[in-house]
């Protein structure tokens, strides 16, 4: 106990927060009690409230940590230097690994989200979360609006709506590649990957101006 003392309290609510994780993707968040993240963590019942004051804060720290991945993948694709095509083709790869490198944060992305801030009770870490979920969709936006800057793109898109159209058709088919992909293989002879590019394709000709 003496040695903890020593350390930040941020050490010790990102431990809690990294055996919680585990606990949620084996378990699901409902069927994991405080009791249980306690014991994964190495912590009384009773020092793991020091730290946390209920699930749903630990919750609301992981949905947090999982936006910022998820902002990292995306403008890491859209730093590179190269066409709306080759552009979109990085954001695409960027969603696959995030999904395949962190399912459990992929799925936690595309649940709903405090927007309410005008009451006192809620979480900062959720109000921090809104404004990153912002952030992705202003390089969402800002990758549309350069590519019909180009003629890359319909110059008829109507942004937001086409925004939220791209996120949610983009990681809708990265979620059902993964979880149908037996299905997938033996229905259509097809591989996730190359069902994965058929559909981003498919989308991809949906807002591009040529058609391709």
């Amino acid at each position: 106990m003496a040695r903890r003392k020593k350390e930040p309290k941020s050490v010790h609510r990102e431990k809690i927060a990294s055996a919680a994780s585990v606990l949620f993707m084996e378990r699901g968040i409902a069927a994991t009690s405080m009791d249980d993240i306690a014991k994964a963590a190495g912590y009384s019942k009773a020092t793991l409230y020091v730290y946390f004051e209920n699930k749903e804060e630990i919750v609301g720290i992981l949905v947090l940590e999982s936006m910022k991945k998820l902002y990292h993948y995306i403008a890491s694709a859209l730093e590179q230097q190269q066409t709306t095509k080759e552009q979109y083709n990085f954001i695409c790869r960027g969603l696959v690994q995030y999904q395949e490198e962190f399912p459990f944060y992929f799925q936690m992305v595309l649940d709903k989200i405090n927007i309410d801030f005008e009451r006192r009770d809620y979480l900062p870490e959720e109000k921090e979360t809104y404004q990153i979920g912002e952030e992705i969709n202003e390089k969402i936006k800002e990758f549309l609006i350069s590519g019909i800057d180009k003629g890359d793109l319909r110059s008829n898109l109507k942004i937001m709506p086409t925004v939220f159209g791209f996120w949610g058709m983009l990681s809708g088919l990265i979620q059902l590649a993964d979880n149908k992909e037996e299905y997938i293989k033996k229905a259509m002879g097809l591989s996730k990957a190359q069902f994965l590019e058929h559909g981003f394709h498919m989308l991809y000709c949906s807002i591009a101006d040529s058609g391709e």
